[in-house]
This record gives structure tokens, C-alpha cells and sequence, in this order.
């Protein structure tokens, strides 16, 4: 194909990929009472984790601007077109590259592309019912003064309730990474068992930044991003063995 061939190519992916994300926001939108329960739902002391924690903890939200709740509502059916879309965008990525690829590089290559949706919802699933209720824990109650008090925006909690559950999916889509890497032969085991030391800095480092409120909670956000780590050592090959 020539270059001009590849960019058309490029284009009909791309349109595709946002053609999906389209109609599944479209869906999204129109389900607002549904998409709202699952979006507030940490905001109330019902939620899993805080029973678990045996904690009473609830947030009021509140609205300071006119559009706002409109843009919200925009915003969080986009964000749910794009996870509920994610696979159609992996698979259009896949669709993409494979005609450049040799078969044994189609085959190495495949089981990290399928890898990629399922670790994605993975991190998503962890950021929403595991870190996401710490974070919220910790910002909401943090005063620099008792003559401060903290009075949260919808535009606000939806901010940080989006960039957490995102976050955690594009994270764990290490192993993912690891696994095309090691089928292509460019990492094995022995290298990233080397590397153990600098991955329990690097999760704690990451644990401390998303959840700033004690070690407890640092630990608990830590632990999924150092076994995230040990899944995909475990995942290589034992040695370098290039698939072409």
C-alpha cells in the first residue's frame, strides 16, 4: 500500500473507533438515571467498601453553575461511550496493524491485544471500588482550617471520579504491554525480576499521589499497581525469544 493508502486506512479506523464511541455516549446519555446511580453511588456511605470499613462516610454535592449539571451529564455519557466502547477501539487498532505484520507476529501479538480490554476493565473495576472511595475519604475531610468548610461541586467530584477510574484502566494495561513485548522477544522474566525493586518504589510513589491520606491508604492503592507488576513477570517468557 502506498502512504497516501495507509492514511485512508488510518481515517476509516479512527472514524470507526469514534463512530463506536458515539453511539454507545448517545446510549449512555439517554440512560441518565442509570448512569447517575452508578456514578454517585461512592458518594454514599452505602457503597461496598465503606461497609467493609464499617465507616459512615457520605458526600453532598452541590451545583454553583447553570449548565453544569448539562456538561456533567455530557461529559460522564462520553466517558462511559468510551469504556463501554474500549474493545471496538482495541479491535480497530488490531485491524490496523495486523496486515503489516508477520504470522508469527500476529500470533505473538494477538493474545496482548485481547489481553488489553480485559486488563483495561480490570483497572477501571479497581479504581472505582477500591481507590476511589479513599480518595474521596481523604480530599472531602482535609481542612487547612476548622474556619474552612468543604463544600463540594458536582463539576468537581465528577473531575476527580473520572480521572481516578481511567486512570487505574490505562495503568493496568502494563501487562498487556509486557505481554506483546515478551512475545516479540524484546523483554523476558529475568530482566523485570531485576526491576522488582524500582516497581515497589514507582507503586508506592503512585499509591502516595493518588491517595494522599495515610499509609493505609497509600498501601491499598499500592498493592494492585505491585501485583500488576508480578502478573506481568509471570506473563514473559523465561528468555528472549524473538517471534520472527
Amino acid at each position: 500500500m502506498s502512504f497516501w493508502d495507509h492514511l485512508e486506512e488510518l481515517r476509516g479506523t479512527l472514524l470507526r473507533a469514534l463512530a463506536a464511541v458515539a453511539l454507545l455516549s448517545v446510549v449512555a446519555f439517554c440512560f441518565k438515571d442509570l448512569l447517575f446511580w452508578a456514578v454517585l453511588a461512592p458518594t454514599g456511605g452505602s457503597f461496598p467498601l465503606y461497609r467493609l470499613m464499617h465507616t459512615d462516610f457520605s458526600m453532598d454535592l452541590v451545583n454553583y453553575d447553570l449548565s453544569a449539571q448539562f456538561f456533567v451529564h455530557l461529559k460522564m455519557a462520553l466517558a462511559a461511550g468510551f469504556l463501554a466502547a474500549f474493545p471496538v477501539i482495541i479491535f480497530e487498532i488490531w485491524r490496523f496493524v495486523a496486515p503489516g505484520l508477520y504470522a508469527q507476529e500476529k500470533k505473538a501479538l494477538r493474545k496482548a491485544f485481547i489481553l488489553a480490554s480485559l486488563f483495561f476493565y480490570l483497572g477501571a473495576l479497581t479504581g472505582y471500588f477500591l481507590v476511589l472511595p479513599f480518595v474521596l475519604n481523604f480530599f472531602s475531610s482535609y481542612s487547612v482550617s476548622g474556619a474552612v468548610v468543604n463544600t463540594i461541586s458536582l463539576r468537581s467530584y465528577v473531575s476527580t471520579f473520572s480521572s481516578t477510574v481511567l486512570l487505574f484502566g490505562v495503568v493496568f494495561e502494563f501487562p498487556a504491554v509486557i505481554a506483546a513485548l515478551s512475545s516479540l522477544g524484546m523483554v523476558d522474566r529475568k530482566s523485570l525480576r531485576k526491576g522488582r525493586k524500582y516497581a515497589v518504589v514507582a507503586s508506592l510513589v503512585l499509591g502516595a499521589i493518588v491517595t494522599p491520606a495515610d499509609p493505609l491508604s497509600m498501601f491499598v492503592a499500592a498493592a494492585p499497581l505491585y501485583l500488576l507488576y508480578e502478573g506481568s513477570v509471570l506473563m514473559c517468557r523465561k528468555e528472549r525469544k524473538p517471534a520472527v
